[in-house]
């Protein structure tokens, strides 16, 4: 075994436009061709991005969608380039997926916008795991505003708030403690095979506290439920080989804890970045760190959220460059992301994007045009590891 180590970093939407297919792909009636999410936060509000620009960010923008954007026009100084997606949805499960070395085969299940967004059979298992007479929400919703509209009802009732959102997704918000955690935890762990057999990606159990709707809010128990795999990822072939294999943030969730070594979770992306500095100083020669930051994506991304999105950008730049430092001879850091969530574009959903590819630890190298799982397997050849079932190595 070598001594090299390698950090692999999704900043989870951070997308730069240009995808072939997001004609495709549509927010409401409107399809997502001209989406950008770098450009059009760049262009609103402006964006200074030292670090990540100083790997050839604004370059790869201009190599993925023809764009240029304010502040982002660095001559790259490390690895640099765009990728492209060819798994059949922009959600997370099949971004990180393919980036890991293996591309969806099949189409997700998503539930309509409409109500009842469940049908009655997936209504029934509910309420008879969680021993209720009902569901409340079974529509579209923003997890936030669910339990700011359905909370109160919830505790007098002791019915499941349900809901599900674009993605192929089924979330389960319940009180910790009138409802009980681990009680929400079994729900959603023993209603997941269902949804999966039907092709739904995530069963979601989304725990909050608070006795009104002035003071509830989510906590950091979150837990995802997602289908497996289907064949063996980046972090099952380096786990098999002997190695460290790192998750921080919902990483173990996004893989169904399959691969993963240690887990490293927290209740904001200022805790993961805390992981992520730690692990750049400490992790064990020959490891694989895999971190996803989802408050790009979730805070900002999804609430159209320009200004905060933007903000957010200028914070993550100020840590990779923290988190660089830390980094040994040898070892390599590539940061991506794995789909786009434009904050300027019509709806609330993902956006069908191309992303970067920045990359330290190679010196300067413009790599071009790849595909998502061409990331994965250049991480197991600087690990010298065997590489997944799909993608070329661009080291």
């Amino acid at each position: 075994m070598n001594d090299k180590r390698a950090f692999l970093i999704v900043m989870d939407s951070v997308g730069i436009g240009g995808a072939p297919d997001a004609d495709r792909f549509f927010n409401g009636d409107l399809p997502d061709t001209g989406a950008n999410t770098i450009a059009h936060i760049a262009q609103a509000c402006g964006l200074s991005l030292p670090v990540l620009d100083g790997l050839g960010l604004g370059a790869a923008l201009a190599l993925a969608s023809g764009k240029t954007a304010p502040g982002l026009d660095a001559q790259p100084q490390g690895l640099w380039g765009a990728a492209t997606e060819i798994s059949p949805g922009k959600d997370t499960p099949s971004g990180h997926w393919e980036i890991a070395g293996v591309p969806v085969p099949w189409q997700w299940h998503y539930f309509p916008d409409e109500q009842p967004a469940f049908p009655a059979a997936i209504t029934r298992r509910i309420c008879e795991l969680a021993g209720t007479e009902g569901i409340l929400g079974n529509c579209h919703a923003s997890g936030t505003q669910v339990i700011q509209e359905f909370g109160a009802r919830h505790i007098q009732s002791g019915w499941p708030i349900c809901y599900t959102s674009a993605d192929s997704v089924l979330q389960i918000a319940a009180h910790e403690q009138h409802f009980g955690l681990q009680r929400l935890l079994k729900l959603c762990e023993d209603l997941a095979p269902m949804l999966h057999a039907m092709k739904v990606g995530r069963v979601i159990a989304r725990p909050f506290i608070g006795e009104d709707a002035a003071s509830f809010r989510r906590t950091s128990h979150r837990r995802d439920y997602a289908i497996a795999p289907p064949a063996d990822t980046i972090l099952d072939i380096a786990l098999g080989a002997g190695r460290t294999t790192h998750a921080v943030g919902k990483i173990g969730d996004i893989f169904s804890h399959r691969g993963i070594s240690r887990l490293h979770k927290g209740e904001s992306d200022a805790d993961l970045a805390g992981h992520l500095i730690r692990l750049g100083q400490e992790a064990e020669p020959g490891s694989l760190t895999f971190a996803n930051f989802v408050e790009f994506d979730s805070l900002y991304g999804h609430r159209r959220d320009i200004r905060g999105y933007g903000a957010h950008l200028e914070w993550f730049d100020a840590v990779a460059g923290r988190f660089i430092a830390t980094l040994r001879p040898g070892d390599l850091a590539i940061f991506t992301a794995d789909h786009g969530n434009d904050p300027s574009w019509c709806g609330t959903d993902h956006t069908r994007e191309r992303v970067p590819v920045l990359g330290v630890g190679v010196g300067t190298k413009a790599i071009g045009q790849v595909s998502f799982s061409d990331i994965g397997a250049s991480v197991m050849a600087h690990l010298d590891l065997p590489p997944p079932q799909e993608g070329k190595s661009f080291l």
